[in-house]
């Protein structure tokens, strides 16, 4: 919603050679209940009256001296922080019209004026204006929101991680096809299943029926809680570790991959009990 206010306090410039059309808009615009109104004769400042004041409004005259409307209206685009050019023309001239609103304008209004129609383009004008500015600060103040509430996820993502480390020997991630993207500790040697014959030297002394068994609980996208798995080595002893993971979605319930952790379980000698 718009107040009354907001359209009354809105910022505007009247741009226009002829001292007798700046005085008829000014007045005109006051008697309206407009309060922050501001005119000039030399187009040649717009420029950096807008830069300083980012109007609402600006009324502009087409044919002036030294620099016309038109070359106001794209040197005015170089300072634009949006696509926004709120700018209204004031033309005599029927063929310029549609030039003009090529040029960016949003509206024009014909000399002489109708004060009626100029009344009503303004105002229309304005609401437009306003509802624009509105929009860009609702996406900024929710841009800002997306960006604090990414950092403290990436925050407590970062410290969940850091947790995982620290209670279990190694963890992993896989993407949906099945590739590591992140990995900590003998992870690739329990869970690299494929053909090649190369990589046979890096599951020796895993139980194979232990890997195969885990192997199809990750393929079925289905969560395990500490699942066993031993491998012997070749200087005789044998370790033991408990599995767990799950299966990792996003929003829309797409898989997205697995993750899990693992630790070394140590058998404690009776005799030294």
């Amino acid at each position: 919603m718009i107040s009354e206010s907001e359209i009354r306090e809105a910022r505007i410039l009247i741009v226009d050679d002829q001292e007798t059309n700046v005085v008829l808009l000014e007045e005109l615009l006051r008697e309206t209940g407009y309060q922050n109104i501001s005119s000039t004769m030399d187009p040649r400042s717009v420029f950096a009256l807008h830069n300083d004041n980012q109007y609402d409004l600006i009324l502009l005259d087409i044919l002036m001296p030294v620099m016309d409307g038109f070359q106001v209206m794209e040197k005015l685009k170089t300072s634009l922080t949006n696509d926004y050019l709120p700018i209204l023309v004031l033309t005599a001239q029927p063929e310029q019209k549609l030039r003009a609103l090529d040029a960016g304008a949003k509206d024009f209004v014909s000399k002489p004026f109708d004060l009626v129609e100029v009344k009503t383009r303004i105002r229309n004008i304005l609401e437009v204006r306003i509802l624009y500015r509105k929009l860009l600060d609702n996406n900024q103040v929710l841009e800002q929101i997306v960006e604090k509430r990414t950092a403290e996820l990436r925050e407590s993502e970062g410290r969940y991680r850091s947790l995982i480390e620290l209670a279990a020997d190694w963890y992993w991630e896989q993407d949906a096809n099945g590739a590591f993207t992140r990995v900590h500790g003998p992870v690739t040697e329990i869970l690299k299943f494929n053909d090649d014959a190369n990589d046979a030297a890096g599951v020796i002394g895993w139980d194979e029926a232990q890997r195969q068994q885990l192997h199809a609980m990750i393929l079925a996208r289905q969560p395990f809680l500490d699942f066993g798995i031993s491998r012997r080595n070749p200087d005789g002893s044998k370790q033991t570790f408990l599995v767990s993971g799950e299966p990792m979605f996003n929003l829309a319930a797409g898989f997205v991959g697995f993750r899990g952790i693992g630790v070394e379980i140590f058998e404690i000698d009776k005799a030294l009990v």
